[in-house]
């Protein structure tokens, strides 16, 4: 594994060539999890916050966006790969913007909202870290922020459980994906204290459970501005 290729930037190359396909899948219902688990859990996670207003931050095709705006709120969507916003809009999203997560941190997003979300979409490292620390700054007082993610200590798999750069797979998905995106594993204890040291403060844990397997699916963290 040549993990000096693996990067935030590879993360971004990977999804632009499998924006195409992976909007084909989600919107087939071809991914057993979301279906059975995770499109529900993550739903429920932003509703029972009751807000107004969302900022959905690596919206992909746009589903959960248009599944909030459909419950009456106000989303902005936000995906740093041109055709996964495009999809976003043409899904009906109304307000779909592209944007990375480092202009996002240097305060291009000149937007606050009861609530943002990310749903599977914290991949990186150094983008990860700086978006978590402009998320306060994105938030109305008492804000939340929700991330949901892969459950650490069931996606550690047999690798050592420590942070680092784990190379992606398109596992059990068809023949139009190519070139998996890496990712970045965080230990649970390093999501917690990225929560922390960004100006926030966790009220809430959830591992929802596949009901294949009796293990976590994900983690959903809610966690709140400081002040």
């Amino acid at each position: 594994m040549n993990i000096e290729a693996l990067s935030d930037g590879k993360i971004i190359e990977a999804w632009k060539r499998n924006a195409s396909p992976w909007t084909n899948a989600v919107r087939a219902g071809e991914i057993e999890s979301r279906r059975l688990v995770t499109d529900r859990a993550i739903l429920d996670a932003v509703l029972a916050c009751k807000p107004q207003t969302v900022i959905d931050l690596g919206c992909g095709e746009g589903w959960l966006a248009l599944a909030l705006q459909q419950n009456g709120i106000e989303v902005t969507a936000v995906d740093a790969v041109p055709a996964l916003a495009l999809a976003a809009r043409q899904a009906g999203v109304v307000d779909s913007r592209v944007m990375s997560y480092e202009e996002i941190a240097e305060g291009q997003l000149k937007l606050s909202a009861d609530v943002v979300v990310c749903n599977f979409a914290l991949l990186g490292k150094e983008s990860v870290d700086g978006l978590l620390r402009t998320v306060p700054q994105l938030l109305k007082p008492d804000g939340a922020l929700i991330v949901q993610t892969l459950h650490p200590l069931v996606s550690c798999g047999d690798l050592p459980y420590v942070d680092g750069w784990r190379p992606g797979s398109w596992a059990g998905f068809g023949p139009a994906f190519t070139d998996a995106p890496p990712w970045y594993f965080r230990t649970l204890g390093t999501w917690l204290d990225l929560i922390r040291t960004s100006g926030l403060t966790l009220r809430a844990l959830q591992e929802p459970i596949d009901p294949r397997t009796g293990r976590p699916a994900s983690v959903v963290f809610r966690a709140h501005r400081i002040g």
